[in-house]
């Protein structure tokens, strides 16, 4: 079975923001498999479905993103995933908005839903698509809490949307492609 974890914060108050871009691609996502992420399960939501003849499992931990790690650890432990069968899509305010970076493994980069994760899986040698918001004030963390969770603004909404678009082609791919095929394919240089 295949884990796609998408990040963001429960609550309609954080639904267009910066920090929900996982859950936002998640949603394209679970559009182009005919899933609906909508069983509560492991402080989460998610949705089964198959492609090409594979299980895959999508997430939308409902933990808050500081406690993500906690319902992917259920899933990964009920269903005994594999870290190579494991991938999280979420925010990067180090790439600007409209970029993508997917890799094979990394660090948590400052975003607190994968150091989560990270902590409870033990390991970051899993995959991630990483969404670019971009970032308020370089240098200035002060700024960062108001900024991820504040909406893109409308003159970058476009590049913004084609990121979270193919941030979910991406991931379709990665079910039963090489990653590095979906790496090549998929990132997106700003």
């Amino acid at each position: 079975m295949k884990l796609i974890v998408g990040l963001g914060n429960p609550g309609k108050e954080y639904e267009k923001t910066r920090h929900n871009s996982g859950f936002m691609a998640m949603d394209y996502l679970s559009d182009k498999m005919n899933v609906s992420i909508t069983t509560k399960k492991w402080n989460a939501l998610i949705g089964k479905g198959n492609v090409n003849g594979q299980q895959v499992l999508l997430m939308k931990p409902m933990t808050y993103m500081n406690e993500s790690g906690n319902a992917v650890i259920q899933a990964v432990n009920f269903h005994k995933i594999a870290l190579e069968d494991i991938l999280v899509i979420h925010d990067d305010m180090d790439l600007p908005t409209g970029a993508l970076r997917i890799r094979k493994k990394g660090s948590a980069g400052g975003q607190k839903g994968m150091k989560s994760i990270i902590s409870h899986l033990g390991t970051s040698d899993f995959a991630r698509i990483r969404v670019g918001v971009g970032h308020s004030n370089k240098g200035d963390h002060s700024l960062v809490p108001d900024w991820v969770l504040s909406p893109v603004p409308k003159a970058e909404q476009a590049d913004f949307e084609h990121a979270l678009k193919m941030a979910a082609d991406a991931a379709y791919a990665w079910i039963d492609q090489p990653m590095d095929l979906v790496m090549n394919n998929y990132n997106i240089k700003k």
